[in-house]
């Protein structure tokens, strides 16, 4: 080669832009682990979020050959487990990928089927499920990990905030009863040191099954007698039922905080339990409040 071709081959390799790694491609089941695999992957990932929709039961969930496509194609797949999404493990297993990794929050965090499944409301899950994207992550792009590890840390941060308002509440109103329709508050209804009464009518509506002429008044009799101090309902699942008891409770003057089970648009993770503490935390307060 002559000098001045080499030297502006030379020059060419200099001041041509390197081609970045494409995006890994992750799929979250539920759209707030997808939101946690968004904020640690930053531009490194394209996510996509299977239940994302806030006005549909997640129970009801049917898969789409488009989710199953997106399963085969990922790099990462995190879901919840604890046979809370049942249809992922299925779609998982008819599509082999040695390249894939998955993380199963309920595997993480030591829960197994039968257990309540509403894991992201017991505030050490999602850390602990953040530590292991962090690490997946790593593993499938090491040359990023500086950004993985720098972004864990934001995450984490934020999820103290939970955590923190949680030990607040709990200071100021631990013992004081409340009640639900569902079990989705659980975790987080023991983490701020409330008793939770009438869990066997909960897990009846939880598993699709009719509660028992005893357990349903029990339920419309701590909510007539104000026995509870607030009265948690899936905001996701509308029934008659359901419109019973809130009728009750209003007419009663219980507190009523509506949780879900799918993150609203708009808002992050930390935002979307936070503003249901801030809602736990003013009922509480009474309803004067």
């Amino acid at each position: 080669m002559k000098p001045f071709l080499a030297a502006l081959a030379v020059a060419g390799a200099i001041i041509l832009p390197a081609h970045a790694a494409a995006p890994v491609p992750v799929v979250g089941a539920e759209n707030f682990y997808a939101d946690i695999v968004k904020a640690i992957g930053g531009s490194h990932v394209v996510v996509t979020a299977i239940m994302s929709n806030p006005d549909e039961d997640p129970h009801l969930f049917e898969a789409s050959p488009s989710v199953a496509r997106n399963l085969s194609a990922a790099r990462l797949v995190v879901y919840n487990g604890v046979d809370y999404d049942p249809w992922v493990e299925k779609l998982l297993a008819a599509s082999s990928n040695p390249d894939r990794q998955v993380i199963v929050a309920g595997d993480i965090v030591g829960h197994k089927a039968g257990d309540n499944p509403h894991l992201w409301y017991d505030p050490p899950t999602m850390p602990a499920v953040a530590a292991a994207v962090a690490a997946r992550l790593e593993a499938i792009d090491p040359a990023d990990k500086a950004d993985y590890e720098a972004n864990l840390a934001k995450v984490d941060a934020d999820l103290k905030k939970i955590a923190d308002k949680a030990a607040a509440i709990k200071a100021k109103f631990a013992g004081a009863e409340v009640t639900a329709t569902e079990p989705v508050f659980g975790y987080m209804a023991a983490a701020l040191g409330l008793v939770m009464r009438n869990e066997s009518f909960q897990l009846s509506v939880m598993n699709d099954t009719e509660p028992s002429a005893k357990d349903t008044a029990a339920m419309e009799s701590d909510l007539k007698s104000r026995t509870v101090k607030v009265f948690f309902y899936n905001s996701q699942v509308t029934d008659p039922l359901t419109d019973r008891l809130l009728s009750i409770a209003h007419k009663a003057n219980v507190p009523v905080v509506g949780v879900g089970e799918t993150q609203p648009a708009g808002k992050t993770f930390a935002n979307w339990m936070l503003s249901e503490l801030d809602a736990t935390e003013k009922a509480l307060a009474g309803p004067n409040s």
